[in-house]
């Protein structure tokens, strides 16, 4: 479950609480000694494909109302509500590659609702869990109504989202999720054995959590989406240019690898995992490398004696888990197992790829034995930024509150940043009084150390829960 990877993740804090007890001298000097650049290396996923023409690079100083850095689900989104509440508001986004680069153009593709942190998994008071549900089930029909609205069909498909469950103890949190649930209106499903194999078509499951609101989506097809709309609004998009420093203050000072200048009056960051090498917010998250791979396709009877009946996707209730889903063209996608955290989240690595594909295909025949022979046509891999307690937070920071930004997605991403992007929208605009209720509101996160004791602290973890 998330809740697993939740205990992971805290576990891998408390691995590494008792050496800063005794090192918080180094700690504090780390980021001195190990600056840590962005590193935003290009997308070779299967969705980057599907990659709208890039616009060309920023090649002149600018000043404008609102400057948003990185071109994914965050940045796009909030650029588009900040010109659709502030039309008046000048915004520019610049992206250090093509629109989509990072997480939001190479993910799992489900779309899920909730925050992690509370993916089956209560409060402490479940009318707040009833309204991120219904907050977070009503912006998935908004991306179907965005879509349409732009004319770029993002493959968006609503038959519903599984989390299958491995273990006794699972299947009874699950059931008492969902009697919980849907005595507060929350439409959610148990399913048995017999029901999870008829629908996926095996059999390893004992049990699953059903909710009919999730789905599946081509993720770089959104990004086209939320692109579209946002230039449509009014907002100016720049790729290829990358932000080398940003110097805060009433008006921000933004340079890039080019030498060209942007000052702004309002920041968003919109750079997720790759926040902290821009110097912001380096203790709120991890940088987890996840992998994923993709068959070719398959023809609608292959699909058939697979058994794979209902085009739904689905995750596992493991520590580590694995995610899966379907094609329009009838590709299965796989994707999760064992994270990889690089130390000062450096680039990737050969070898650590092969052996992640190795580990995807093991568990694909695992699930579906009659796929032991079938190879990947695609695999890649990309940086997932989780906090320690898979809490997401959106806020504003600095001295004139007006650096805003939206973290620790952890898995829930694909939907949940376009929520971000709008209240980010509303934050920049003044108007913050109807997110108050929401626990994500300038959430403090649990603080992740510096190197080398986060690299430290996560290697154990990883270690303990293999």
């Amino acid at each position: 479950m998330i809740s697993n990877r939740r205990g992971f993740l805290k576990s891998s804090a408390l691995a590494g609480g008792g050496v800063l007890l005794g090192a918080a001298g180094l700690n504090q000097v780390s980021p001195l000694i190990w600056h840590e650049p962005p590193k935003i290396e290009p997308n070779d996923s299967f969705w980057a494909g599907s990659q709208a023409p890039q616009n060309p690079k920023l090649a002149t100083d600018l000043t404008v109302d609102v400057a948003v850095v990185g071109g994914g689900f965050t940045g796009l989104s909030a650029a588009y509500f900040i010109r659709r509440l502030s039309p008046h508001k000048s915004v520019v986004v610049l992206e250090a590659r093509g629109c989509g680069n990072g997480a939001s153009g190479r993910n799992g593709a489900m779309v899920l609702t909730m925050t992690a942190d509370r993916f089956m998994n209560f409060g402490p008071n479940p009318s707040i869990d009833k309204r991120i549900y219904d907050l977070t089930t009503g912006n998935i029909r908004f991306l179907a109504q965005l879509s349409a609205a732009t004319g770029v069909d993002c493959e968006l498909e609503l038959h519903g989202a599984l989390q299958v469950l491995d273990r006794d103890s699972d299947v009874r949190e699950a059931k008492a999720y969902v009697r919980k649930a849907r005595s507060l209106g929350m439409p959610v499903e148990y399913w048995d054995g017999p029901r999870i194999a008829g629908a996926l078509g095996t059999d390893v499951y004992t049990a699953g959590f059903f909710d009919p609101n999730g789905g599946h989506v081509h993720p770089m097809k959104l990004v086209q989406v939320f692109k579209a709309a946002a230039q449509k609004a009014g907002a100016t998009i720049y790729e290829n240019t990358v932000v080398r420093s940003v110097e805060p203050g009433a008006e921000h000072l933004i340079s890039t690898n080019d030498g060209c200048t942007v000052n702004a009056k309002s920041l968003v960051l919109a750079t997720n995992a790759f926040t902290p090498g821009l110097g912001f917010l380096r203790n709120a998250v991890v940088p987890l490398h996840e992998y994923v791979a993709v068959t070719h396709p398959f023809s609608e009877q292959e699909l058939m004696e697979i058994g794979w009946g209902l085009r739904v996707p689905f995750n596992d209730s493991r520590t580590q888990p694995f995610y899966l889903g379907l094609t329009q063209d009838r590709r299965i996608h796989i994707g999760g197992g064992t994270p990889r955290y690089s130390f000062n989240n450096s680039t990737s690595d050969a070898g650590e790829m092969r052996s992640h594909v190795v580990q995807l295909h093991r568990e694909l025949a695992r699930i579906y034995p009659r796929l032991a022979g079938v190879e990947f046509a695609q695999s890649w891999e990309g940086v997932v930024d989780w906090s320690l307690d898979a809490s997401p937070s959106v806020g504003c920071m600095g001295r004139q509150k007006n650096i805003f930004y939206g973290i620790g997605y952890s898995g829930h991403g694909v939907n949940l940043t376009s929520i971000f992007g709008r209240v980010i929208a509303d934050l920049e605009a003044g108007r913050e009084e109807a997110w108050k209720q929401y626990p994500f509101l300038n959430n403090h996160q649990y603080y992740v150390p510096n190197e080398p004791f986060r690299w430290l602290a996560t290697r154990a973890g990883i270690s303990i829960s293999n």
